[in-house]
């Protein structure tokens, strides 16, 4: 029932997301949905064991030397699916005893540590048991006698050399088994706080879930107010649209009539500038002329006077009489043509103010955004109200869904279970103290045994005397003797109850760390889970059967323990989608269709736009047809480009008094000179400010500028005239007959836009279930924490290293209880002992007692009077 109320709740996720699929490029400008909200996890499913790591790692190396084979996956499959019955045939099937064979071979490295040890548990008791009864019968070293032999110190040493090393490695088996045995009690009591925090944080999971619903809910206001937005701006959008696409025609068509209203005002003011120039050259040049024409006609008076027809001055006056034809202007403007027709042509064209009929044809085109505006209200408003119809669908919906009782119910499912695990804890650390109750006590075994060993090593060693006799050894070697054998005794009688727990405990922790914890680690265990048929012969997939109902899906095991542990929506990781058909419930196929539908209704008439009407048109054609063409501008330049006078003035008044000096000395020669100071004062008064005064310069520069500009533009007025009218009239065609495509294209495009915004939204509906909304990543923390953590590392990690250390005693036990009694023999004292003979005098003796010169009384069957016993045994 749980697990069924917790999918219901994750296929509510889903309930905004449809199946639209994205049909339109480039996207529509992306829209912020903001983060779905999220909240942290406390649980960091990682454990680091600490210092004793470096002793587990060392555990699982020497695993890996007794189990080297890897993970038996399909021995495992085959084995699940076979069925081993209660008849005596089934196991002796062919098929089932190569399974058999096969599990055998594989748990081979276990089978054969057990099987040892199952043999030192038997053994070592038996032979413990031999051994006391055959010391008892003054065998096996209980005889109070020790025979004296040349190596007896380096015998004494190695003995003791190697029981002291047995006992370090044993020290260091109990070590590390001890401190398994306290870090998993220490880890089984830190384990509350680690199960406290899977469960805040599954309960963090279920009160985080339906705010993220509604949140992803919430956000259809952004794409619905991003949708009204535009839809508001219609005209900006839309109709601007329109106008750029006309605009690549109308504009430069327009742009090109308002150039010419502008040439139009130009030449005006050419012509005028023109007809003002000439006037004010011409008043210049006349005055100019008059007052050279009264100069020459004195001059020639002069000349005429009888002082002329004198032999010296006949031919001085001959040349100045011939030079008097260059007392002239030279440019003549008087003579130009008038330009007043063209002036009066162009001023009644410029009556009609074609600017301003432009600007009526901009102002028109830049009205089309306010036209589609206008001629839309009636469509917007009816997508608007459609908009709000599917916000309220979406709102009532979720409304609908019981998403607050499926919380309810699982949040109380939540406490039941806390509250169960957190009853029980206490048992479970009650027990847990029993099993750490056990393990200390054997390690007290070893150490109690170790006791005995080092006591007897310290005492042995401390009070050895190498000039004493084996009789007469001190109280304290003594003692050191009876220690070694007091932990010989102890050996025998707790080295089988150790051996007992290390095979059970090393079978048992053995195998689980390599058949769950290590195929755990690469998922190869799930693997195993998900093998079609195995948890169930009727289910090809158990997981997709039980959450699903639907054994064909493809849900495995691996699949999703790895989506949740990358976090990822549980919507995806169950592939819920196969059970909860959204288009049912949320087809936002249908809605855009209605909005698509209500869009291409939209129809906006273009046809009251004018650019330039006829009389505009007749206006540029009588500007073409206003006779500038017909000015004789080479004129005009040719007289521009002269000079003011024929001569130089100032050289003629200079060459006329030179002239002058060469006549008598008398009036003709006074009066010349005051002819020629008369043509220097017209020269400075008159040619100068012709020549330099800003009123000529300008009018000169004015008249030159101006006629050459009329003269570039005359020749093109015709072309360009035409030019404009076929462009504006080709832009008007556009508008007139075009529009009505444009618009349905552009609209097309402004409809996608729109449409574009709920595609993005749902498919950040979809990305958000898929990878935020229910991330189950407290799922795969809880898993991690039960096996990962708990049962491999806090347990199994500790089980295996407890029996590491104490397998590694009970194995040393054995070389340490050998050299214990054979070092016990050189500290504990003696009854009796060997002496010497006199080998001088009874060489042949010498011979009978052997080469080391030793009495062995024995030979003779008789006690030696030398020696008393105290006839002690141990």
């Amino acid at each position: 029932m749980a697990v069924e109320l917790y999918l219901l709740l994750l296929l509510l996720c889903g309930s905004t997301v449809s199946e639209v699929q994205p049909l339109h490029k480039p996207p529509p400008g992306t829209l912020d949905f903001g983060f779905v909200p999220a909240k942290t996890y406390d649980t960091n499913a990682y454990h680091e064991p600490g210092p004793i790591g470096i002793v587990f790692r060392l555990v699982h190396s020497f695993l890996y030397l007794v189990q080297p084979n890897s993970f038996p996956q399909d021995l495992i499959q085959k084995l699940t699916q076979q069925k081993f019955g209660n008849v005596q045939g089934d196991y002796q099937k062919p098929e089932n005893v190569v399974l058999t064979l096969q599990a055998i071979y594989y748990e081979i490295g276990f089978i054969v540590p057990a099987a040892l040890g199952l043999l030192f548990v038997l053994l070592l008791p038996l032979v413990g048991l031999c051994f006391c009864m055959c010391r008892c019968c003054d065998n096996c070293g209980g005889e109070m006698h020790q025979r004296q032999k040349k190596n007896a110190d380096c015998r004494r040493g190695c003995f003791a050399t190697f029981l002291f090393v047995a006992s370090l490695i044993i020290s260091i088996g109990v070590l590390c088994a001890y401190a398994a045995n306290q870090h998993l009690t220490s880890q089984v009591r830190g384990a509350k706080n680690l199960v406290h925090s899977n469960f805040k944080d599954l309960r963090i999971f279920f009160n985080n879930t339906p705010g993220q619903i509604d949140y992803l809910v919430s956000q259809y206001n952004t794409t619905k107010n991003k949708a009204l937005s535009d839809l508001d701006n219609v005209g900006p959008l839309l109709g601007s649209r329109v106008q750029e696409r006309f605009a690549k025609e109308v504009r430069p068509a327009l742009d090109a009539a308002l150039t010419m209203a502008g040439a139009i005002r130009e030449t005006k003011e050419a012509l005028e500038n023109v007809s003002v120039s000439v006037e004010v050259l011409q008043e210049g040049t006349e005055r100019l002329h008059s007052n050279l024409t009264d100069v020459k006609i004195h001059l020639s008076n002069t000349l005429s006077d009888s002082a002329c027809s004198a032999a010296q001055a006949a031919s001085t006056c001959n040349i100045i009489r011939n030079s008097l034809n260059q007392l002239n202007i030279n440019a003549n403007f008087s003579g130009l043509p008038g330009v007043s027709t063209q002036v009066a042509k162009v001023n009644d064209v410029l009556k009609i103010d074609l600017s301003s009929l432009v600007q009526k044809g901009y102002a028109a085109f830049n009205n089309t955004p306010d036209l589609v505006l206008n001629q839309t209200r009636n469509i917007l408003s009816d997508i608007k109200n459609l908009l709000d119809f599917i916000g309220s669908n979406i709102t009532s919906f979720t409304k609908m869904l019981p998403v607050q009782k499926v919380l309810a119910d699982l949040t109380i499912y939540l406490t039941q279970t806390e509250a169960y695990v957190q009853d029980y804890f206490p048992v479970v650390e009650q027990y847990d103290f029993y099993r750490w109750l056990g393990c200390l006590i054997l390690c007290c075994m070893v150490i109690l045994i170790l006791v005995f060993y080092y006591l007897g090593l310290l005492c042995g060693t401390c009070g050895y005397d190498k000039h004493a006799s084996p009789t007469t050894r001190g109280c304290i070697s003594n003692t050191g003797g009876n220690f070694l054998m007091a932990g010989v005794g102890f050996s025998f009688l707790f080295s089988w109850v150790l051996m007992i727990i290390v095979v059970i405990t090393f079978v048992t922790g053995g195998n689980i760390e390599k058949l769950v914890c290590e195929p755990f680690e690469d998922r190869t265990l799930f693997k195993v889970l998900d093998t079609p048929y195995l948890l169930n012969r009727h289910w090809r997939n158990y997981l997709s059967a039980i959450v699903l109902k639907n054994p064909d899906i493809n849900l495995t095991f691996e699949k999703v323990y790895s989506d949740c542990k990358e976090n990822k929506g549980i919507y995806t990781t169950l592939h819920l989608e196969n059970l909860f058909n959204i288009n049912e419930f949320l087809n936002i196929n249908m809605y855009t269709e209605d909005v698509s539908l209500k869009i291409e209704h939209i129809n906006v008439n273009l046809s009251n736009i004018v650019l330039l009407d006829e009389i505009g048109k007749r206006n540029l054609l009588d500007f073409s047809s206003s006779g500038i063409d017909g000015i004789n501008f080479a004129a005009y330049l040719t007289e521009i480009n002269k000079s003011v006078t024929k001569v130089d003035l100032l050289s003629f008044a200079n060459d006329l008094e030179a002239r002058a000096d060469q006549l008598p000395k008398g009036a003709l020669e006074n009066a010349l000179k005051g002819h020629a100071n008369s043509i220097r004062m017209i020269h400075n008064q008159q040619v100068v400010p012709l020549e330099q005064a800003m009123k000529y310069v300008k009018a000169r520069s004015t008249l030159n500028q101006s006629i050459r500009l009329l003269q570039r533009t005359s020749s093109e007025f015709m072309v360009k005239v035409r030019n404009v009218i076929s462009a504006v009239d080709a832009a008007q065609f556009l508008i007139s007959n075009d529009a009505s495509l444009v618009i349905i294209q552009e609209t097309k495009k402004y409809m996608d836009m729109i449409i574009g915004y709920f595609e993005q939204y749902v498919e950040w509906v979809k990305e958000s279930i898929t990878m935020e909304v229910a991330a189950c990543k407290p799922i795969a923390n809880v898993i991690d924490t039960a096996v990962d953590i708990f049962l491999c590392s806090y347990v199994i990690d500790s089980v295996n290293t407890f029996w590491f250390g104490l397998g590694g005693c009970s194995i040393f036990l054995i070389p340490a209880i050998i050299c214990a009694v054979k070092l016990s023999k050189y500290y504990r004292r003696m009854d009796t002992e060997d002496v010497y003979d006199d080998v001088e005098t009874i060489p042949m003796k010498n011979m009978e007692n052997g080469n080391n010169g030793y009495h062995k009384e024995h030979l003779y069957g008789i006690h030696n009077p030398v020696m008393t016993s105290s006839v002690e045994q141990w």
